[in-house]
């Protein structure tokens, strides 16, 4: 029996995370094993109603949980980054789930952008750290006098540069990234743990080159873990360049290591070349606690209870939370039951198909079933 929570959210969120719950159900039937689903209310709608986000009764009780479902967060009638912040970003730090996973996988049967590219040649793991860098949330606005920001921007500039600069600007803004050597240490030992289960091939991107500091630190931090794993092969590059060979040739990749917003950034792109963000999914993992498995996309509200909106993220996303608790075989049945949809052309109309968002999951699940 696993007790797992469950989050719809916003939008498509409550419509999907049903079609995944259908299929983690028929999966434990065909495996021998049970859920025990505990469904909470978070989501735009509270906050509307109460002005509550995300309480702290509300992490007590998902901290009971070693899984967490997650459907989608985003509302029209909440400025953005109010909910993400205040739901998503916080539940993801407060349960230390520093690793973000995402498979970018070309399944059988689903075009791809790229010319002359195969399942064969899009078959990879992006490991993004998801605690520290530029998303910490450390930084300001100056508004004020011209002398005031004059005296800021030339103190920084000076520092840096040992230069001098004039400016006219009325209003300064900066953010600062932060890396730890232990919060490298753990994302990358982990990309390289997952890395000796693959192709044993694991790159590492920053951009040292320009951002020197931070990123300086993260290189030192892989050339030691490393030295650790002499059986897999590893290489460094830059973020601007891995976005070039993510295209032309994504076959060269097995698991690729990254700092947060480079990794929230090259997974967009990674979407794109496994066929769209309706194929995308997520986790944030803590190993040794409470993980989120969850679709990349948003919660596109304007498809809010029509019955179209593409589940077969969602799904995915609910294969891994059962890989992350062992139950490899279903997990993996799973994946095989999504390739046999599409096979057989039960899909949403964003992937051409007429099928709704139920007929997808009532699908792939009778595809687990009858094995």
């Amino acid at each position: 029996m696993y007790k797992i929570a469950s989050i719809g959210g916003d939008g498509i969120g409550p419509e999907i995370i049903a079609e995944g719950k259908k299929v983690l159900d028929a999966a434990g039937q065909r495996f021998s094993f049970d859920i025990d689903w505990t469904d909470f209310d978070i989501g735009a709608e509270r906050y509307l109603s109460s002005g509550l986000l995300l309480t702290d009764d509300d992490l007590r009780d998902l901290g009971k949980f070693k899984a967490i479902y997650f459907g989608a967060i985003g509302d029209e009638r909440v400025m953005p980054g109010i909910l993400e912040k205040g739901i998503l970003l916080r539940i993801r730090f407060h349960f230390d789930q520093y690793v973000n996973l995402r498979p970018i996988r070309l399944l059988k049967g689903v075009s791809t952008p790229l010319a002359g590219k195969g399942p064969e040649d899009i078959n990879f793991m992006v490991v993004r750290e998801n605690t520290e860098d530029f998303y910490v949330g450390i930084g300001s606005r100056f508004r004020g006098s011209e002398k005031k920001i004059l005296e800021i921007e030339r103190e920084l500039y000076h520092a840096t540069f040992g230069l001098d600069i004039q400016s006219d600007a009325e209003e300064l803004a900066y953010q600062i990234g932060v890396i730890t050597r232990e919060g490298a240490r753990r994302v990358i030992s982990y990309a390289f743990e997952l890395a000796g289960t693959r192709r044993k091939k694991l790159t590492s991107v920053d951009k040292a080159n320009v951002l020197s500091d931070v990123y300086g630190l993260w290189r030192e931090v892989f050339s030691s873990v490393a030295a650790d794993h002499p059986d897999i092969t590893t290489e460094f590059t830059f973020v601007d360049a891995v976005t070039m060979w993510f295209v032309k040739n994504p076959e060269w990749f097995d698991v690729v290591v990254t700092p947060n917003m480079f990794g929230d950034i090259i997974t967009d792109l990674g979407a794109m070349i496994q066929g769209g963000l309706g194929l995308a999914p997520g986790a944030n993992i803590n190993p040794g606690g409470t993980s989120m498995f969850e679709p990349i996309h948003g919660s596109a509200p304007k498809y809010r209870g029509m019955n179209v909106a593409n589940p077969v993220a969602t799904i995915w996303a609910g294969s891994m939370l059962l890989d992350q608790l062992g139950e490899h075989e279903a997990a993996s049945a799973i994946v095989q039951a999504i390739e046999r949809s599409i096979a057989d052309g039960v899909v949403t109309r964003d992937m051409g198909g007429t099928a709704g968002t139920s007929d997808v999951g009532s699908y792939v699940a009778r595809a687990i079933l009858e094995k």
